[in-house]
């Protein structure tokens, strides 16, 4: 099953947090977040910008996060992400955010689902799928010229569905994390009483 929560809904927020939780699996390590694109192009940043404010936010927990402004995932590197990511992380679960085009109605839209998404789709680019779960921010319509919509693309879209992303995914982590905690506490007490 899709979710879909608009850019102006002031529940966005808490909508990516409970999508997230029916969507990736409790058992294993804290998920991996993978924000792809680029810093060249406005259109294209929602990655680097979200993973820029999840850093932050998350700094100092026991969770990833690869693709920054300052060093940005983009098609150049995802080639190699998932041999990367299987090797380093084999037991967390992969959210990978990016920017992406649709139809004129879902313009605002963040979509997120249960299959990992193909970079550079919208640039035409032929890359494999990466990540469990995906985080796509419509930020303009498709068409024959998708390249010049990313940079037509108003960086405050892309600021307002970043901070969504990010605080939805803080949520979610700091959750996971805490409930990791209590389900360990409780395995160790029950191998205690044995």
């Amino acid at each position: 099953m899709d979710y879909s929560f608009n850019l102006y809904n002031s529940l966005a927020p808490g909508g990516v947090c409970l999508a997230l939780k029916k969507l990736v699996p409790l058992n294993g390590d804290a998920p991996v977040i993978l924000c792809i694109g680029s810093d060249l192009s406005v259109g294209d940043s929602l990655g680097p910008v979200t993973g820029t404010k999840l850093k932050q936010q998350l700094a100092g927990l026991n969770c990833y996060v690869y693709g920054t402004l300052s060093k940005p995932i983009t098609a150049h590197e995802v080639k190699y992400m998932n041999d990367f990511l299987k090797f380093t992380h084999p037991n967390s679960p992969i959210i990978a955010v990016d920017a992406a085009v649709g139809l004129a109605g879902d313009i605002g839209l963040i979509k997120i689902a249960k299959h990992g998404l193909k970079p550079g789709s919208g640039a035409n680019k032929k890359l494999a799928k990466v990540g469990d779960v995906s985080i796509m921010g419509i930020i303009a319509e498709q068409s024959v010229f998708n390249y010049s919509l990313f940079s037509a693309t108003r960086l405050n879209v892309i600021f307002k569905m970043s901070d969504i992303i990010a605080e939805g995914i803080t949520s979610f982590v700091l959750d996971y994390i805490q409930n990791s905690c209590v389900r360990d506490a409780a395995v160790g007490a029950f191998k205690n009483f044995l």
